[in-house]
């Protein structure tokens, strides 16, 4: 199993004004590790669905709000990021199933409003990971270089001379 290179944590109130805090800390952190602009704003987007999740959910029902804990795990071949809260847990089971299948046909006005952002989630990272308990942690993760060729393939020019 592969080592954690680097951590970085971050506790941030749950709070709606700090989920920016966030999305700058995602940004800064893959554009050291290479990542291009796309999966930059894309892992953005997720990190605050799933922040802005926590704001929204966790702490519902508490009058003193607690805290969200993101925690980057950088390893050599990916980037993980927990996304921690210790209010009310969910069952995902059950907003899966309530959300049911995305239908491309449909119009997005349509969609069911409950589970969308575990959809779009799931749809802009390359793992998506939620459990519950004492609050909910979501792990949500984005490899590098998946779309390059491995460096021991041969190369086109030197397989088209060995024919």
């Amino acid at each position: 199993m592969d080592q954690t290179k680097d951590v970085i944590k971050l506790v941030i109130p749950a709070k709606a004004q700090y989920v920016g805090v966030v999305r700058l800390t995602v940004s800064g952190i893959a554009n050291r590790l290479g990542f291009n602009y796309d999966e930059i704003e894309d892992m953005k987007l997720a990190v605050a669905e799933a922040c802005t999740n926590a704001v929204d959910h966790a702490y519902r029902e508490c009058e003193d709000k607690g805290n969200i804990d993101v925690t980057f795990h950088i390893f050599g071949d990916r980037l993980e990021i927990k996304i921690k809260d210790e209010g009310n847990s969910f069952d995902i089971a059950a907003v899966k199933k309530r959300c049911g299948p995305i239908e491309n046909q449909l119009p997005f006005t349509s969609m069911r409003e409950r589970g969308l952002g575990l959809h779009l989630m799931e749809t802009l990272m390359d793992r998506v990971d939620i459990h519950g308990g004492q609050g909910v942690v979501v792990t949500l993760t984005k490899f590098t270089n998946r779309d390059e060729v491995d460096q021991d393939v041969d190369s086109p020019a030197k397989t088209e001379s060995n024919r």
